[in-house]
């Protein structure tokens, strides 16, 4: 594991008006790590994936991607730096092809890497090659969500956030998801994941963090949240 953080988010005040939603957040996630970051319907998930990317711009702390600083960036320069954001809502383009949905989001990694030209992407969403010519507004939820992971992996992020990647999905859907995260962790990649589903997290994450009302409240592997009931019952039951 690297001793230093791909990205370190530091002592996040955010606000939505007058109103604060994130309190001093803070976390860490390194080199090659799949955190989960977990919370109930409103605990501050989003806005803090949000924050990172440079969408809900933070009043006080601090982000660094690889350690170069980048609150107060656009999020297109975030993005160049090697941030690949999955939103909660997809963002596909659905008057175009699947294909076309890759193409639009092809670039370089940030020294100029290319790890995710498109023979690999459908090598490892097999699903996609036989829709490639297929309008993206057509394809089911769970098609939708691959063709965004995989048109943010076509940009070669150093680290890939993904926002509610289960949500709305039926379970056998889930699982495939499931399985290609923990095929894309094995492949090294660095993944911070917004979930309130924690039983999707469990055998994927090694890392946990969980929010409530806008703050950190636990922090710790995977194995010792799966041990912890409290922290499950008071944070994460439904």
């Amino acid at each position: 594991m690297s001793a230093s953080p791909v990205v370190q988010v530091e002592d996040l005040d955010v606000y939505y008006g007058t109103s604060q939603i994130l309190f001093g957040v803070g976390l860490d996630v390194r080199l090659g790590d799949t955190m989960a970051l977990l919370g109930r319907n409103g605990a501050g998930k989003s806005t803090t994936m949000k924050a990172i990317a440079g969408l809900a711009p933070a009043r006080r702390g601090r982000v660094t991607l690889r350690g170069q600083l980048v609150s107060g960036l656009k999020p297109h320069h975030i993005a160049r730096a090697g941030l690949g954001f999955v939103p909660e809502d997809r963002q596909i383009f659905p008057e175009h092809s699947v294909e076309d949905n890759l193409i639009i989001g092809r670039k370089t990694g940030p020294e100029g890497q290319d790890d995710w030209p498109l023979r690999r992407i459908y090598d490892v969403f097999p699903l996609l090659e036989p829709l490639r010519h297929r309008i993206a507004g057509r394809l089911s939820g769970g098609e939708q969500q691959m063709l965004a992971i995989a048109r943010t992996l076509m940009g070669n992020p150093v680290l890939l956030l993904l926002d509610e990647p289960s949500e709305g999905l039926a379970p056998i859907i889930v699982q495939r998801i499931g399985e290609l995260l923990r095929q894309l962790r094995s492949t090294g990649a660095t993944i911070l994941i917004a979930e309130q589903n924690m039983h999707f997290c469990l055998g994927l994450a090694s890392r946990a963090t969980v929010i409530d009302k806008g703050q950190i409240v636990y922090s710790a592997g995977i194995e010792e949240l799966k041990a912890n009931e409290t922290v499950r019952q008071r944070y994460l039951a439904l």
